[in-house]
């Protein structure tokens, strides 16, 4: 026989320390880095990972192109006005103009049913009134019914329901007879509609808290011009959509803060998301 032995028949059949033969030694098969699909389902354990590190890149992308371009502002400002000073100031505006801008167009209604521009300006405002303490919820159903409550919101002055309309700012808005006119449109079915909401809220409520609150119904509108900044008319306050802090801080409730939070939880379970 030649000089070849055994160990280096073994030697030969064994590849990177394993036998051809042996199953499941390497978990990267070969299969699996051409059909994705044919990984054991552990594989996707690292989804989750994966999703996060995109949402991450994404923020990444956005703060890189806004300082991109509050840097360009300020490179060009300096050299226009021959003081590095003005294009810093002008290039900080810039920056803080852009955050405010992507602040306003967040929503805490999910993305794939998009809120109208109405609905976002009303929750814009109401960020701000969250920060003095004030709990909010957006887009709720109305058990019992086919309408939505746009914005329920508790605080210290009371409990409010919100629906944002915008409506066409050519026509004027008025109050005749107790009868709410956009133009030569008469709107009374929407003030009855936005009442019976904030009712049928008022008792889901009551009934999971065990006692009487009472809430507020209203109407922001954005777009015609209004005598008044809110005016009361048949149950329902008529409010300038850009008023609606103002607004908030006239109701009459004095609320303690486990009260506010006692309410907020009960609204909550009985008025569940629309979407």
């Amino acid at each position: 026989m030649d000089g070849t032995n055994l160990s280096d028949v073994k030697s030969a059949t064994t590849v990177n320390g394993s036998t051809p033969s042996s199953e499941g030694s390497d978990p990267k098969r070969p299969e699996t880095l051409f059909f994705p699909n044919q990984r054991k389902k552990n594989d996707t354990s690292g989804t989750r990972a994966v999703y996060g590190s995109l949402r991450s890149n994404q923020s990444v992308r956005r703060w890189t192109l806004r300082g991109g371009v509050a840097t360009v502002v300020s490179v060009l400002t300096g050299l226009l006005t021959s003081d590095w000073r003005i294009g810093v100031t002008f290039g900080i505006i810039v920056l803080v103009g852009m955050m405010v801008h992507a602040s306003r167009r967040e929503s805490e209604i999910p993305r794939w049913r998009r809120p109208s521009a109405a609905q976002r300006r009303t929750e814009a405002q109401l960020k701000v009134m969250k920060r003095l303490g004030y709990r909010v919820l957006h887009a709720r159903s109305v058990p019992g019914g086919n309408g939505q409550i746009d914005h329920f919101i508790v605080g210290r002055r009371g409990a409010f329901a919100i629906d944002s309309e915008s409506w066409d700012k050519r026509l004027p808005l008025r109050n005749k007879l107790e009868q709410l006119y956009h133009g030569r449109f008469n709107k009374n079915d929407r003030i009855d509609e936005a009442l019976e909401e904030a009712k049928r809220a008022e008792e889901l409520i009551n009934n999971a808290l065990g006692r009487e609150i009472k809430v507020r119904a209203s109407l922001a509108i954005y777009g015609p011009t209004m005598p008044w900044d809110s005016h009361r008319l048949r149950g329902v306050d008529i409010i300038t959509g850009t008023r609606v802090r103002k607004w908030l801080r006239t109701g009459r409730d004095r609320l303690t803060e486990t009260e506010i939070e006692e309410i907020y939880q009960a609204a909550e379970k009985a008025l569940p998301p629309r979407y």
